[in-house]
């Protein structure tokens, strides 16, 4: 009889262990990518010496400076509280429209104009005209937000509505598994990752709108502070918020949103 191999080379790693190896791999290119970036903009700002172009400790000492004054935490607090209940709204609503299209041809081709027009009206049409029916306000910014971003998630949903399995819907009536059942293990997990991602691209484009509405017409927020910055022509205090917030939503995007596209995009492999 051959003798059995005991060799650790033929063990299958665990699933969990490449996973975080993965996640450590994913994680150092983007440190030595942006650490690369840094230096590089370091380098071009001593050689340029232009007022206009700060070094990265220069903008760094600013982003200290706003965050000891309380300033920094007051405008990102104020942002990142209109950006959750924009996104909230958008990703109920649109999900809602979207799922409706997907199954109902009907009006699937009645408003696809609608979706269409929306989908290319610019944010500042939009708020322009919310600010001038609403006031300025920040339920009118809220609504002006979420109106852009609506028709994003309705066509995300909207395919993910039209990629529904009938297989899968046959075998749930055949072995009766009710609504409840086949909603919780047939249709949502067919969903799940059309959601996450219109999640995903839905952060990214919600928040930069925000930024552009506060700066019309709010009196706080991360985009109001970038108005008045403009204004005086500080480069580094524009600097500060802006990498200041993306580092936020960063930190929400790859210990939040990422994981969830992953869990939920588990089960097609």
């Amino acid at each position: 009889m051959a003798p059995v191999s005991t060799s650790t080379s033929s063990i299958p790693r665990p699933a969990r262990a490449l996973g975080f190896n993965s996640t450590i791999e994913r994680f150092a290119w983007m440190a030595g990518s942006l650490l690369v970036l840094g230096l590089f903009w370091h380098v071009l700002a001593v050689v340029l010496q232009n007022r206009y172009l700060p070094t990265p400790v220069a903008v760094f000492d600013i982003m200290m400076r706003e965050a000891e004054s309380g300033e920094l935490w007051k405008h990102t607090s104020a942002t990142l509280a209109r950006v959750a209940i924009a996104f909230i709204f958008s990703m109920f609503i649109g999900t809602a429209i979207g799922l409706a299209l997907g199954k109902y041809k009907t009006a699937d081709k009645f408003f696809d104009a609608w979706l269409t027009l929306f989908l290319n009206l610019p944010a500042l049409v939009t708020i322009t005209l919310c600010y001038i029916w609403f006031g300025l306000t920040d339920v009118a910014a809220v609504v002006a937000v979420a109106l852009n971003k609506i028709p994003n998630v309705a066509v995300n949903m909207r395919e993910g509505a039209r990629s529904l399995s009938k297989d899968l819907a046959e075998m749930a009536a055949m072995y009766k598994f009710g609504s409840w059942k086949t909603l919780r293990h047939v249709t949502l997990p067919q969903l799940a990752p059309f959601f996450a991602a219109a999640a995903r691209s839905g952060l990214s484009l919600v928040w930069k709108i925000v930024l552009v509405v506060e700066a019309f017409g709010r009196s706080n927020g991360v985009g109001y502070r970038l108005a008045i910055a403009f204004q005086e022509f500080d480069v580094g205090t524009i600097l500060a918020y802006a990498l200041a917030f993306i580092l936020i939503v960063q930190i929400i995007e790859f210990t939040i949103l990422q994981p969830l596209q992953a869990r939920v995009s588990a089960w097609r492999r």
